[in-house]
């Protein structure tokens, strides 16, 4: 997700590389596990903010 090394780098910013499966073409199932990963790369990630949860 997103465009390597093509994208600009801005000096004081925070980057994350998610190495993600394509999920294009896959059926549900195998789109599920997809989804979950990318839960929780968020979930770590506003961890790693100290970001809680307001509910």
């Amino acid at each position: 997700m997103g465009c390597g090394d093509a994208c600009p780098v801005f000096p004081g910013r925070r980057y994350e590389e998610w190495l993600l499966a394509d999920p294009a073409g896959l059926d549900l199932a195998n789109v599920r596990p997809i989804r979950d990963e990318i839960e929780q790369h968020v979930r770590r990630l506003l961890a790693d903010l100290l970001v809680t949860d307001p509910t």
